[in-house]
């Protein structure tokens, strides 16, 4: 009897690891379980807070907000420690990378759509920043950008300063552009089964087609388990064949996406267009399971490529299993730039509106140190860009890699700045210095310079950067006590509102007195001419936030 009822259990155990095993190889996306150290997280199963306006509703097709909500959420974003305020005296510099991308945006807008607050490890300030463009003058002399500063009281701080630094690149002659090597990337994978991943992913990129010339060449390498040669560089005025091929893509099984990389700029090297726009443009959720998989592994594949001269443009896609903090370290490493598409009005923003801006380098590796007037600032602080910032040293290092900027791009920055005259302590108690003193010489005391703001930069295919200085002056000094007449532009206050929103998601400390109707006021003032109507979409995701928030 015992031994009988032994060989009953024996089968059920058997049985239950048949049934488990024949539901890992289906080829379906397994959400049931999180990776040990991801959170979990239910979405709602409603969204009665999103609002689609008449512009919108025809692209409810691929709207990730009437997706059918995933029981589960295993997304990864990075942890983002915010930058803090540093005195003049002791950190005099402040040097960073430019980043022009714009994923952390529209992922932020997906979320708030869903009728949840977004990760705080998802809200980029300068990528919210950047999504948008500003008033700044064109480029007039023989350098490919432009240099546009401001400054004003900083709205949720009203005993500080916010200065307001603008680039905006050269656009151009669109009856000369350079000839496209471009290589689609594609992740067939099973995880990007969903309407809103390769579907959405087929469609946008039809709409790039649409964009190009008859000199443009197009490749398609797609990758799942294994990678593979759809399409050979072929010229784009043979869309039929190019669509044909995007067409009979099919997800399933699982993710090799270091294999897709190496076939993809081979199949780039080999096509390349000697002063051309060579590049490759990755299309995925992010969920690399098989292969080289690691984050530092792929990072550093993306690195030896670049030297190829090859630019990288990546696009996320999805929700459930999105590895956003992959993607955007992927894209640094790979002179590049990074978008999250969550609609198809977003893929007309990416690949028609701001195709040229997006897809056409004009400069690369930039960076900008600024370098404080003591005796005008006590302290500052960078607002956003944590994973952009760079040891002063990198500055006139030409080996250090930065950001790229496209033809007509705009790249915002601001800082929160203490004035000199400030009783306001900075940091902890240190002990003063032995064997050194820090002073403020007499030239900074009798300038009203604020700052000096320098640029580096490369054209496309130099090796040797270029300097740009450009000295910001206050036209009262920052100490006064005399009331300031002010007349902020709508780039300032714009700009400002989506700072202060940004912190109000992520909870800052250093968020003072911001409000969510402090942000509306802010924005609803400086919405401007807004043809494509992308400001009022932002006020209107204010107000979602406000109600998620009570």
């Amino acid at each position: 009897m015992k031994t009988k009822v032994l060989k009953i259990f024996a089968i059920i155990i058997l049985l239950n690891f048949y049934a488990c095993d024949t539901t890992k190889d289906s080829g379906q996306a397994n959400n049931s379980v999180s990776p040990v150290g991801t959170a979990i997280k239910e979405y709602p199963a409603s969204h009665p807070n999103k609002k689609i306006s008449v512009e919108e509703s025809e692209y409810d097709d691929f709207d990730i907000s009437d997706k059918e909500s995933p029981n589960f959420n295993t997304e990864e974003y990075d942890k983002i420690t915010e930058n803090e305020f540093l005195a003049v005296k002791q950190n005099p510099l402040s040097t960073f990378s430019i980043d022009v991308d714009n994923a952390s945006y529209s992922n932020v807008r997906r979320m708030l759509n869903y009728g949840q607050m977004p990760d705080k490890g998802a809200v980029r300030i300068e990528e919210m920043i950047n999504y948008f463009n500003y008033d700044y003058p064109d480029p007039s002399g023989k350098h490919p950008f432009s240099i546009y500063t401001e400054t004003g009281t900083c709205p949720w701080n009203t005993n500080h300063k916010l200065v307001h630094i603008g680039i905006q690149g050269k656009k151009l002659n669109y009856n000369d552009l350079k000839p496209s090597n471009l290589v689609f990337l594609l992740d067939v994978s099973g995880s990007m089964s969903d309407k809103n991943k390769l579907p959405l992913l087929k469609k946008s990129l039809k709409l790039l087609l649409s964009e190009l010339s008859q000199n443009d060449k197009i490749s398609i390498v797609v990758y799942a388990g294994a990678a593979g040669l759809v399409l050979p560089p072929t010229n784009a005025s043979e869309k039929e064949k190019i669509i044909a091929a995007l067409d009979k893509s099919e997800a399933g099984g699982s993710t090799a996406g270091g294999a897709g990389i190496e076939l993809a700029y081979k199949t780039a090297k080999e096509a390349f267009i000697k002063g051309g726009n060579n590049r490759v443009i990755l299309a995925t959720d992010g969920d690399f399971n098989i292969g080289t998989s690691s984050t530092s592994s792929l990072v550093d594949l993306i690195e030896e490529k670049r030297k190829d001269g090859i630019y990288l443009t990546i696009l996320g896609f999805g929700t459930g299993n999105y590895k956003d903090g992959r993607m955007e370290q992927i894209s640094n490493a790979g002179n590049g730039n990074y978008f999250y598409i969550d609609n198809f009005k977003e893929a007309e923003k990416v690949f028609v509106k701001e195709m040229r801006a997006n897809m056409f380098t004009i400069a690369k590796d930039v960076k900008i140190q600024i370098e404080f007037n003591p005796a005008q600032v006590k302290a500052y602080r960078l607002i956003g860009y944590e994973n952009r910032m760079l040891k002063k040293e990198d500055f006139n290092d030409d080996k250090k890699d930065a950001g790229e900027l496209g033809a007509g791009h705009t790249v915002t920055a601001l800082y929160e700045i203490v004035p000199a005259s400030s009783d306001e302590k900075i940091g902890g108690n240190v002990d003063s210095l032995k064997y050194q003193k820090n002073s403020i010489t007499d030239r900074a005391k009798n300038s009203n310079d604020i700052m000096t703001i320098k640029f580096r930069y490369k054209p496309p295919e130099s090796d040797k950067s270029i300097l740009i200085t450009h000295i910001l002056k206050s036209k009262y000094p920052l100490e006064t006590t005399i009331t300031e007449i002010e007349n902020p532009s709508n780039n300032f206050l714009f700009s400002a509102a989506v700072a202060e929103f940004g912190m109000l998601l992520r909870d800052s400390k250093f968020k003072g007195n911001a409000s969510y109707d402090n942000v509306l006021k802010l924005a609803k003032s400086s919405k401007g001419k807004d043809e494509n109507g992308y400001r009022s979409e932002f006020i209107g995701l204010v107000e979602t936030a406000k109600n998620l928030s009570k």
